[in-house]
């Protein structure tokens, strides 16, 4: 007897359906799974049949064939379990067949029967609505997640046995509903505070630049200047996500499987803050079976790089095409995926190996051509897609025992938001989130000059030697400031203040 059954197979971010077809034939007992399964989907035979067994169910001693259509497609994990299961006992007699084909299923079994959590259910659950089907069945663990998904029912199942009943009508088990409003407005939690923060005005006004439009910063200064104390508090003047945001991020960490069952979406704007020893592959996404890396599980918010020079060279190279792309492309034998990556890059470092190059507290030891290995770890193409780089000077005496209030976190939120709603407004639903997402073409029509800012650029141009792509960059910088200041055109000062974060032009990269 042959049956058929709905899943899906997750590929990058995407589902792609699948048909598990089981045919129970004559000859000796057998178990084949074909279709280009991976070994955790080949031993799902195993799970299945003591699965079976300990859910009261008869596992049929004959010559099993299962399918998984398109069989040029790699099928990998165990999200298969559930579906080869349920297939087999619709083929065996022991499932009525009536309301299988209204639902796709996908989860994990462990051998007593329970159903276990997955990874990419919230692209298997818009994959199934895609196709078209009535519902899903998720493991209970993933049902919130997966619920997210408008348009399709998500059935939770904890066991076998639930499923079974479920696709017989002999249980009623409601769709998982969510509130995704709540969730968000559940997200406000008290975090690090700009007000911690002593002194650095130029490098606070920076970060809320950065903040205002998405752009990538990079800042130098010696040991205990607050470099990583003032990148860390980026995150609380950020804009708060909206619900298709959120739901973006969300998918990538549920096919990474980083979701948690108490955590179904990720409300909050993601940091991540890799070490320095991570690997070319971990930074951009990859391996033997495609990941995302840290430039997607940053993918809206903010990839922080301590100690920017002690990257390997090839890692911060992969850095180079997500930062003008938003994305990244993995290509291996059999797949190729794209992950979203479009992410602020926000670095540190010292300005020389001793970290007191400049200092006028310490003296540097380091000889000239130690100065200039130390800056060479890092390209100069990449230090181009760099919209602000500051210096951030240690504090002295005063500016440390200094005492009162100082500028919160919500002070500048506020003026960030009200940027981003201009922006907003500008770019509509193009996809373009703020103004270090535009184009060339986009920069131009918007980044409208005054005559006196327009005669400023050329000198800087001149003076400076700016590439076109540092060129457009300034432009976009200023824009931002534009549009804090609530102006519909670039003043002079605007393009100035942009100008001044583009030391690394100023004063060369050589460190001369």
């Amino acid at each position: 007897m042959l049956a058929s059954l709905h899943s899906h197979a997750v590929q990058g971010m995407e589902a792609c359906p699948v048909q598990v077809e089981t045919d129970l034939g004559w000859g000796l007992p057998a178990f084949s799974i074909v279709g280009l399964p991976d070994a955790a989907v080949r031993e799902s035979k195993e799970r299945v049949r003591a699965g079976m067994a300990n859910s009261g169910f008869e596992f049929p001693l004959r010559r099993i064939t299962v399918n998984l259509a398109p069989a040029d497609v790699r099928k990998e994990g165990p999200s298969f379990d559930l579906p080869i299961a349920l297939s087999l006992l619709a083929a065996s007699g022991q499932l009525k067949t009536g309301r299988l084909q209204l639902y796709s299923a996908a989860g994990e079994l462990s051998l007593d029967g329970a159903v276990r959590r997955i990874d990419g259910a919230l692209s298997i659950a818009e994959g199934a609505r895609r196709a078209g089907h009535t519902g899903v069945l998720l493991p209970a663990d993933n049902a919130g997640e997966a619920a997210l998904v408008e348009g399709i029912e998500v059935i939770a199942v904890e066991t076998l046995k639930q499923a079974v009943d479920f696709l017989e009508d002999e249980l009623t088990l409601s769709p998982t509903r969510v509130d995704t409003a709540a969730m968000l407005a559940g997200s406000d939690e008290v975090g690090l505070d700009l007000a911690d923060v002593k002194g650095q005005q130029h490098a606070r006004r920076a970060l809320e630049v950065c903040a205002a439009g998405g752009h990538n910063l990079l800042m130098i200064g010696p040991p205990g200047s607050g470099k990583t104390m003032l990148a860390r508090r980026l995150p609380s003047i950020l804009p708060p996500l909206d619900i298709r945001e959120a739901v973006e991020i969300t998918r990538i960490y549920s096919v990474a499987g980083l979701l948690r069952s108490e955590r179904s979406l990720i409300s909050r704007r993601p940091f991540r803050a890799p070490h320095h020893t991570i690997s070319h592959v971990g930074l951009a996404g990859g391996g033997g079976k495609p990941r995302p890396g840290e430039v997607s599980l940053s993918h809206l918010g903010v990839l922080f790089l301590d100690e920017l020079p002690e990257f390997s060279r090839l890692a911060l190279e992969t850095l180079r095409q997500p930062m003008e792309d938003g994305s990244v492309a993995i290509s291996r034998a059999l797949a190729r995926v794209t992950y979203p990556a479009s992410f602020m890059l926000v670095a540190s470092m010292n300005p020389c190996p001793c970290g007191h190059l400049g200092d006028s507290r310490r003296e540097c030891i380091c000889l000239p051509h130690k100065v200039a290995s130390y800056r060479g770890r890092v390209s100069g193409p990449l230090m181009d897609r760099i919209d602000v780089a500051v210096e951030v000077p240690g504090l002295d005496r005063d500016e440390m025992l200094k005492a009162g209030p100082r500028e919160a976190s919500h002070q500048v939120a506020a003026r960030v938001a009200g940027a981003r709603v201009r922006q907003t407004a500008r770019f509509g639903e193009r996809g373009v989130y703020c103004n270090a997402r535009m184009d060339s073409g986009e920069a131009e029509r918007h980044c409208r000059l005054q005559p006196a800012a327009l005669k400023l650029l050329e000198g800087a141009i001149d003076r400076l030697g700016l590439s076109a792509r540092a060129h457009h960059r300034i432009l976009k910088v200023a824009l931002t400031i534009a549009d804090l200041d609530d102006a519909d055109s670039i003043e002079p000062a605007h393009l100035a203040e942009a100008i001044s974060y583009r030391s690394i032009d100023r004063k060369g990269w050589d460190g001369n």
